[in-house]
């Protein structure tokens, strides 16, 4: 049976852990008020934040589309979205890629891992990058089998 520990916490910064191999680690550091101990060392998390806000974005930002050409009589529109539909609906269909709001999203990153832990400052570093900027919040489950 998997238990599940949910821990409210902050998001500090990212950095690099060097193993005594010579490995090199990306970690995030992270701060919670919630207790930890030595044991959550090497357990896997589960890490739920918001993504960074990217604000208004344009189609070549958003869905990565190719654009316009730059020249053949083309004057002011290299990198709109061109036709977004047909006479027939006489709509735009739902789910049509367009520009609009892009970021700011509930993002879920599994098979990360706690690669060091630091109970008097009440952080720890998580294996690769959790979704957010610096001092978003963060929703860790860390997963133990009992």
């Amino acid at each position: 049976m998997i238990m599940e520990v949910k821990i409210n916490a902050i998001k500090l910064n990212m950095t690099q852990i060097f193993l005594d191999s010579g490995r090199v680690i990306p970690a995030t550091l992270v701060r919670t008020e919630d207790a930890i101990t030595e044991e959550m060392l090497d357990k896997d998390v589960v890490v739920v934040g918001t993504s960074k806000g990217k604000g208004f974005a344009g189609v070549m930002k958003k869905w990565n589309f190719k654009g316009g050409s730059r020249t053949r009589g083309q004057s002011n529109k290299p990198r709109s979205a061109g036709a977004i539909g047909s006479q027939t609906p006489g709509r735009v269909w739902k789910g049509k890629k367009m520009a609009g709001r892009m970021g700011g999203d509930r993002v879920t990153v599994k098979g990360l891992k706690i690669i060091r832990v630091s109970p008097e400052n009440k952080e720890f570093a998580v294996s690769g990058p959790v979704p957010g900027a610096r001092n978003g919040k963060l929703l860790i489950k860390v997963l133990s089998e009992d």
